[in-house]
This record gives C-alpha cells, structure tokens and sequence, in this order.
C-alpha cells in the first residue's frame, strides 16, 4: 500500500534557507537554520486615492466610516447645503441639510447623523437630525457657535470648543436625543481644533484659541477634560477620525499633508496625505480605518483619500516623502534608485524654478539651484551625478543648454545641437540620450561627457512630451504628443518600433531599462492620469494605478522599484511622491526548541 508521502508529497518543503518562491502562508523547513519558517506580503500605513465629491467644498461637516461616509454642508464658495453619501468608492447627492452653513461639526453615522452649529453667515445654534433620507430640525446648541468640533452618535453626541458670539468658547455641551446640556467645559478654549469619540469617551486636539496650543490634546472622560500628550505638529483646520484611544488627526493648515496616529497615550506621526490640504472633514472607526475628503489645498478641492494600516508593499504604490515644492514638468536623474532620486527644474504655473531636491527614501531635501530657470527639459545619471537639457529656460525660451551636476552643484557644459523642448532623456551623466521634443521632434543625440553629436537614427513618429527607460545603449521610448501609445526600442543606433502602450498619452512618467520598464500617469485623459503600465521587453501590462492621477510628472528608480514626484494633478502642481514595489514579503520563524 502506497505512502502518504508517496501519494501527497513530503507536507511540508525542506529549503536551506530563505524560500522567495513560497506562497503566503506556505510552512517550509529553513534546514540552514533548522527552524520552520513562512511567509506573507508585506504591508504599510497609507493614503490612498478614493471618489472625488460631487460638489468641491471646504469646512463642511463629516460622519461616518471610510465605506460609508456622509459630507454636508460647507463652503464652494457660497456657503452650502449640499449633503453626499459615500458608499466605499462614489459619492452620491441626497437630500440637502435644512439650512445652508459651513464651520459646523457632525456625530452618528451615514444613516443616522447629527449636524450643529456652523456659519451662514452669521453663528448658528441649529441642530439637525439625519434618518437615512432627510434632515429634520430639532433643538438648538444652547450656545451657538462655529469652528467647533463633534462626537458622538445621533442620540448621544458631544459639542465641545468653537467661536461663539462674541468670544472663543472652551464650552461643552450633551445630546440625549431631545436636548442639549451644559457640561464641563474644555481646559483650554479652542476653535479651528478636531475631535472624534463617544459623548462618554472623547478627544479634542489641534486648533487655535488662549491660551490653548495647536499642539494640545484632551480627553473627556463623560465627566471632565483632562490635558494628556500633545500633537507632534501643530495645526488648526485638520481633520479626525476614530476614537479616544485610537484616532488619526490629519492634515491642516496651514496646507499641511501630515498624519498622526493616536494610541491612547501618545502621536506618532505616519505617512502623509497624497493632497496637502487644510479645512478638510475626515471619518473613520478608528486609526486603521478612515476618509478623508474635500478641503483646500488650493484651490478648494473635492479629492477624497481613504487610509488603510494594510495597504500591500508588493505590486503597489505607497506613498513616499512629498517634494519641498510642488511643481509639474521637472526632470529627474532617470537611472538613480528609488531610495536616492533627484528631482530638479520645472514649474508651479506661474514661474520657471531652479529648485533642485534630493531623496533618501524617506524625505526630500533642497540642495544647490539650477544655474537657470527650465522646464520640460530632459534629465539622465543619478542623485550624486546627473545632466539636464534642453527645456524652456527663464529667460531665453526654447534652449539647448546642458549643466551637469556633480552631486553639490551645477555647472554649465557643451550644449545640445538643437534647441528644443519637452525633450526625453535617459542613461547616466557621460553616457546620455536626448530624443523627441519640440520642435526637431525626430531627433536623437548622445552625449559623451564633452559633447552631443546628432544621430543618424531618429525616431520613426517625431513626437514630444516622451516617456524615457534605459541608457543610451538600449533604450525605450513610450507615449508622446501628439497623443499616442506608440513605443520604439532604441538599440544604440537606430529606433524600431515595438508593441504599443494599453492607453496612449502624454507627458508619462518612466523608469527602469529598455527590457523592463515601467510608465506611469500622463494624459490627456483622464483615464491615462492614474495607469501605470509594466513592459517586459515585449508587450505592456496594467498593474495598480498611482494613488495621485497626474500628468508631466518625474521618474527614476526601476520596474520592480520606482518613484513617482511630482506632476499636474488637474487642479494644480502637486508634491505627492509615490514608491512602487514589486516584492516585499515578511518571513516569520517557528522555533523547533
């Protein structure tokens, strides 16, 4: 008679070591170590990209959790009524609040919601009741007040802090689900501030007032306020979610993307907002689940995040360190690494920058300037060695001038043969490629570390706003404007055209070789803005979109590991910085002794 182990197999896989082809969960023996051993993906804190509101709006009020969330009332501006439901991935227009305000606060659920106090434009008292389908007036605040903050469900909620008329209120009052009560107030009067909780069990932080402290935190405890361990970062205008031992305050003014985790005792502060944004509503059961929307950024803004504590490292973009300077159409040293990019050049829309940046995996430092004011110009080498090209220069327009960076300063070389802008560029500091832009949209030259000498291979479909991959041995050429998904393979002397992109656009964001490279973002639609694609040297995949849309973005690093900085997200300039990986796994041990 057979064996189980003849007719199953040995149960569990005998491995000297480390097992990376293991499935999750998989048990294997790391017979080096003697030792039982499995797997699992990799997971971090982050923001992620959830429906936009229908209706832009700032100080509006917030309940619910990150699936089902409700938004009422706020600033577009005018003042407005407008309520949305949130069902997990859109916003849906029901039935408006009773009376127009913004500055209010918010307790309950999607279903079953209170909303008190406000502006509109002068203090408000009002309270309304949510059932699900429409608001209902019901008694006042016993004092009427704006700026304040809430917590609480629809027959049991706190309203504590806000302005009122005439000064800053450190009041607090209870909902039984008929009327409102005077109860202690806070230790330290405060409005702008954010709150989350239980009528029994709330916490109050951030905020302005005297002689309360951006930084300051309390927690109600059903009877009084107690001072506990300030926020890490002072703001007034942020959001909250969660509970009183477990909450996220997020964002603020002024214009701020940072989030803190609150555990109960202390803040720790986390990964950032992809939007730095201020006067913003969150939500959320506690701090490994929440939304966050609308605000102003600027401009007002109808983007909506959702933060998940198990969003996957592997075949995913996290997000990374924001740029110092928002701006879009900057270049990059395409062959430097995830954890040591450059970012330099571009614009904010109203001025051509010089601002250079360099990343260590975490956060982007400013170092030494451009010698000149471009944009849209190429980039090539990495953090400690890189070249720039071409461009639109402030002054002088359209150029074909080349500095070279030596890892502390720039320094003006040989210049291109042509002047052209919305140039591609990839490979190192003495060996680059420069093709594409506009105008000459054909036209390749190669760098030397003196000089650039024109090609005689020019791309077979002339076109501007590339995206770039390689060096300038091997090369990969994606995208382009005239909008296209046209791909050409560059192999030191001539280009042939390859398999197409899935979605054509322009100016995409690239990283990695010529036979393993990764696009990201661009546009013209709105469709391209988010997608990123993975070539294998033969044909492009979709993977998982950028968490921030965006187009004329910067990119380095590789196919398995790339960064994504930068760029135009429809609205404005952005600093989101986005890190994509495509293995990351967790080993765990099972002792035998």
């Amino acid at each position: 008679m057979a064996t189980y182990k003849e007719k199953v197999g040995t149960a569990v896989t005998n491995n000297a070591g480390a097992f990376p082809g293991a499935a999750d969960g998989e048990l294997w023996f790391n017979s080096t170590a003697s030792t039982f051993q499995y797997q699992y993906g990799a997971t971090t804190s982050a923001w992620s990209t959830g429906g936009n509101l229908n209706t832009a709006r700032e100080e509006m009020g917030g309940v619910g959790i990150k699936t089902a969330a409700l938004a009422f009332g706020g600033d577009t501006p005018p003042v407005t009524a407008v309520t949305e439901l949130y069902n997990g991935s859109t916003w849906t227009e029901v039935n408006d609040l009773i009376l127009a305000r913004d500055r209010l606060a918010g307790a309950g659920t999607s279903t079953l919601a209170l909303a008190f106090g406000g502006e509109g434009p002068d203090v408000k008292a009002e309270t309304e009741s949510w059932n699900g389908t429409s608001w209902t007036e019901v008694n006042d605040l016993t004092t009427g007040r704006a700026m304040l903050s809430g917590a609480g469900t629809q027959t049991a909620a706190l309203a504590f802090g806000g302005k009122a008329s005439p000064p800053t209120a450190n009041l607090t009052e209870l909902w039984n689900g008929t009327n409102w009560t005077g109860v202690n107030n806070l230790g330290n009067a405060r409005y702008l501030g954010a709150g989350c909780g239980t009528s029994t069990a709330a916490l109050s932080f951030g905020g302005s007032g005297v002689p309360a402290t951006p930084t300051g935190t309390e927690v109600w405890n059903g009877t009084n306020w107690t001072e506990v361990n300030n926020l890490n970062t002072g703001r007034n205008n942020l959001a909250a979610a969660g509970t009183s031992t477990s909450a996220l305050a997020i964002g603020g003014g002024p214009g701020v993307a940072i989030t803190e985790t609150w555990n109960g005792t202390n803040w720790t502060e986390t990964a950032d907002l992809n939007i730095a944004r201020e006067k913003l509503a969150g939500t959320g059961v506690n701090n490994t689940s929440a939304l966050a929307f609308g605000g102003i950024s600027p401009p007002i803004t109808a983007a909506t995040e959702e933060w998940s504590t198990s969003t996957p490292i592997a075949n995913a973009w996290i997000t990374g360190g924001a740029l110092g300077t928002a701006r879009y159409s900057l270049s990059s040293a395409t062959n430097a690494p995830q954890s040591a990019a450059l970012g330099f050049g571009g614009t904010n829309g109203s001025n051509y920058l010089t601002v250079t940046e360099s990343y260590n995996g975490t956060n982007w430092t400013e170092v030494n300037d451009l010698n000149v004011a471009k944009a849209f110009s190429g980039g090539a080498g990495i953090q400690t060695a890189a070249l720039m090209f071409g461009g639109y220069a402030s002054p002088g327009g359209i150029t074909n001038q080349t500095e070279s960076w030596n890892g502390s300063n720039w320094t003006e070389v040989n210049n291109l043969n042509d002047a052209r802008q919305q140039i591609a560029g990839c490979g190192t500091q003495t060996t680059a490629l420069a093709f594409g832009g506009e105008p000459n949209g054909p036209k390749t030259e190669k760098f030397n570390g003196t000089n650039w000498t024109e090609m005689s291979g020019t791309l077979n479909t002339g076109r501007a706003f590339i995206g770039a991959a390689g060096d300038s041995g091997e090369a990969l050429a994606f995208g382009g404007n005239p909008p296209t998904a046209i791909t050409e393979l560059w192999n030191g002397t001539s280009w042939t055209e390859v398999n197409d992109l899935n979605t054509g656009g322009f100016p995409i964001g690239g990283a990695g070789s010529a036979t393993a490279a990764l696009a990201f973002g661009g546009g013209p639609s709105s469709t391209r803005q988010a997608a990123t694609e993975t070539w294998n040297g033969t044909n492009w995949t979709e993977v998982a979109d950028l968490s921030v849309p965006r187009k004329s973005l910067g990119g380095s690093g590789t196919n398995a590991a790339a960064l994504a900085f930068g760029g135009y997200d429809g609205s404005n300039p952005t600093t989101a910085t986005e890190e994509w990986n495509t293995s990351a796994n967790v080993t765990k041990t099972i002792s035998t002794s």
